[in-house]
């Protein structure tokens, strides 16, 4: 009886061993490091770039606001991204905007003001749903904030596109994306070179693209950081200056005292 459950045990063991060895399958595997990339907002001292905002909320308007809205924007906000209130106003006329009622009490269309939130694809959640095989497209306004690596993962799904490993069956309606959690995401590539046409003469290639995307919607989570990075800056500096004052009182006082 000893000796069976010795070999059992031994037979369990093994076993273990054996799939500890055995790759597990593709789909298993584990979601790489996020590459990171360098950002002008990154540091203390860390400002956004105009340029880049502006390039990224044209790949927005231009590609993502199809599927995703940015629910918590207004047109007036764009005037951070470096827009004169004329520039603001005429990017808001480019969409309808619901208003009324009228004065036969019904709703209407017309186009958008800077006092305006920006509008979504959708009028409602279900109707998304419907448009993406039962996937609802994430807020973008939040999505830096809520994803772990922020801008970094962002623009590592963008670039995270490839063929699937071999062994790997990707079903319909799903994409192989290598940072993307599980590896399939249903979102479809939204990026290809020459997508859009930079206003400032960027050439529009799919890192480009989606380094000024990430950097948009970085500022779209946190539209304070550039006074957040100023004040900070400014505390910094009035410390600096309290403890030279201290220490020179700390010399005066000290110096009447006999050592």
């Amino acid at each position: 009886m000893r000796v069976d459950f010795c070999r059992l045990t031994l037979a369990a063991a093994t076993l273990s061993l054996l799939c500890l060895l055995v790759p597990a399958p593709a789909q298993a595997q584990e979601t790489p490091p996020l590459p990171h990339q360098h950002w002008s907002f990154d540091g203390v001292f860390g400002t956004y770039n105009p340029a880049a905002l502006q390039r990224g909320f044209q790949v927005y308007k231009q590609v993502c606001s199809a599927c995703h809205p940015v629910t918590h924007l207004h047109f007036r906000d764009l005037a951070a991204l470096g827009y004169s209130a004329a520039e603001v106003k005429a990017i808001a006329a480019t969409d309808q905007c619901s208003a009324g009622p009228n004065a036969q009490g019904q709703m209407y269309q017309r186009p958008c003001l800077p006092a305006d939130p920006i509008p979504g694809p959708f009028p409602n959640e279900e109707a998304a749903r419907a448009a993406n095989g039962g996937a609802l497209p994430p807020d973008q306004s939040l999505l830096v904030a809520a994803r772990a690596g922020g801008p970094d993962y962002v623009y590592a799904i963008l670039n995270g596109y490839k063929p699937a490993p071999a062994g790997v069956t990707v079903p319909p309606g799903k994409y192989y994306n290598e940072y993307f959690p599980g590896h399939l995401i249903s979102m479809p590539p939204p990026l290809s070179a020459g997508a859009v046409t930079f206003a400032d003469g960027t050439k529009a290639t799919v890192p480009q693209m989606a380094h000024d995307a990430a950097t948009f919607l970085n500022w779209a989570s946190h539209p304070n950081l550039d006074s957040r990075h100023e004040m900070g800056a400014k505390v910094f500096l009035f410390l600096i200056v309290m403890v030279g004052i201290f220490y020179a009182a700390k010399r005066k006082i000290w110096s009447r005292v006999p050592h």
